[in-house]
């Protein structure tokens, strides 16, 4: 994936160039900087019933809404890895989209409110920590924490994610 500016071949306007989307080389992070993935994603009944059934959660309190109405929720709750992977997913285009290497792992996993359908997810990410790796020359770690609240500001969930991130290429050399 080419992060830079590219000229467009067969563009009625020659001089015309694309920008191409991509996320952030290791250099371009700055420890203690906030991103804000926007727009938020609406969780919606289906969302939860494909993410549960796909992944062979047959949890009740997924599937089931007599039940949940049972339960101390009242209703059916959000799959907490549907949370989980949708937070990691919101910073994708803006962080990591054809800059990550390798998700290396996933910590301090916490879900500190339910979420629920109809509710809206919205994601901020901090970045914790970076350096360079020293097993791997042209590749960097990058630790950042990631954020989801719903439409009322509370947090629903946390959780700490260590990537292996290309550096920035150097002059004549091709992008990763």
């Amino acid at each position: 994936m080419n992060g830079g500016s590219v000229t467009v071949v067969g563009d009625p306007v020659p001089q015309q160039t694309e920008h191409v989307q991509r996320g952030l080389y290791f250099e371009e992070f700055e420890v203690g900087a906030r991103y804000a993935h926007r727009p938020g994603r609406t969780a919606t009944e289906a969302d939860n019933v494909l993410f549960s059934s796909l992944t062979m959660n047959a949890q009740a309190l997924h599937l089931d809404a007599a039940y949940s109405e049972t339960q101390p929720f009242g209703q059916r709750l959000m799959n907490s890895m549907w949370t989980l992977a949708t937070m990691v997913g919101a910073s994708v285009a803006q962080l990591t989209q054809g800059t990550l290497v390798a998700q290396l792992g996933l910590s301090d996993i916490a879900f500190t409110a339910p979420l629920f359908h109809g509710d809206t997810l919205y994601v901020d990410t901090e970045i914790v920590s970076k350096r360079l790796s020293e097993s791997r020359p042209g590749q960097g770690l990058v630790t950042m924490t990631h954020t989801g609240r719903n439409q009322h500001g509370d947090v629903v969930a946390t959780a700490t994610r260590v990537t292996l991130m290309w550096c920035r290429p150097t002059e004549g050399e091709e992008t990763p």
